[in-house]
């Protein structure tokens, strides 16, 4: 029983929000990092980035952060 429920989390579809901090972000999936250097945000390693919200980093880096948010969460339904 529990080896089902422990398969049935895994095949969950991971999916964030504008609230989602940095430092989730990459722990949720590193390969989420591209993503975000390719829009500009290279501050990722910053220590006060990782306490940064998704929605705070897009605003300061002139990002819509539904747009962002959108395109990391088809990035990780592709996965």
């Amino acid at each position: 029983m529990a080896e089902v429920m422990e398969q049935a989390q895994e095949s969950e579809v991971k999916q964030v929000s504008k609230e989602t901090l940095i430092g989730e972000l990459l722990q949720i999936d590193q390969d989420i990092a591209p993503i975000l250097f390719g829009i500009g945000m290279h501050c990722l390693g910053c220590p006060a980035s990782q306490m940064e919200s998704l929605e705070e980093a897009a605003m300061v880096h002139g990002i819509n952060p539904e747009d962002l948010v959108d395109e990391i969460n088809n990035f990780l339904a592709s996965k």
